[in-house]
């Protein structure tokens, strides 16, 4: 798998290219984490997003589809006690309804085939009252064309379904019948936009 191969540098490749996006989308995902919540976390890749929310929750279940990955999560997490690591499939999550407070998928939905099943999914298991917090790049520049970084990940294997800027996906949650979601942009060379679902 293309992202099991390229769980070793791609810390480095986030950090030399979008650092402060790649920094700032962790601390902006764990401000909407309270103490006592029991969290899920689809794609989580290399732990970027994991490592800020496992200080502020009750208990955090890290998911991906690729082991690389997954142990690269598991290297950055291991001092939290509170944090169980998993192979995962975020289209069909073997848990029950309305178990977690909050569920988290980040940079993942321009990557699947079928994104509107997945999200359905990451709602199932979210409890009433609680939030889905799907973290995604902005990967069209102002002038509509492809970001370079998104080029060169592309020709290095990465297979993208569909790019967004920040107008088509919030399209993408209306076009799919989703109404209480709010929408933040954290800056950066490659900017992340974070849609807010509250269920």
């Amino acid at each position: 798998m293309f992202w099991s191969k390229i769980a070793f540098v791609y810390d480095l490749f986030e950090n030399v290219y979008n650092s402060k996006v790649y920094r700032n989308t962790g601390r902006y995902v764990a401000a909407e984490i309270n103490a006592d919540d029991r969290v899920l976390e689809c794609a989580c890749g290399t732990g970027a997003i994991s490592v800020h929310i496992a200080p502020v929750c009750k208990s955090l279940t890290a998911t991906d589809m690729a082991d690389g990955m997954l142990r690269q999560t598991s290297k950055k997490t291991r001092k939290f006690k509170n944090v169980k690591v998993r192979r995962a499939d975020m289209t069909s999550l073997k848990c029950k309804d309305s178990y977690f407070d909050k569920v988290v998928a980040g940079n993942v939905i321009h990557l699947l085939d079928d994104p509107e099943t997945a999200v359905r999914e990451l709602v199932r298991v979210c409890k009433p009252g609680g939030k889905i917090i799907i973290p995604t790049y902005i990967n069209f520049t102002r002038e509509g064309k492809t970001s370079l970084a998104v080029k060169f990940i592309h020709a290095i294997g990465a297979d993208f379904k569909r790019q967004f800027d920040l107008d088509s996906y919030k399209k993408f949650f209306s076009d799919a019948g989703y109404e209480n979601v709010s929408f933040h942009v954290v800056e950066g060379r490659m900017p992340c936009a974070v849609a807010v679902i509250t269920k």
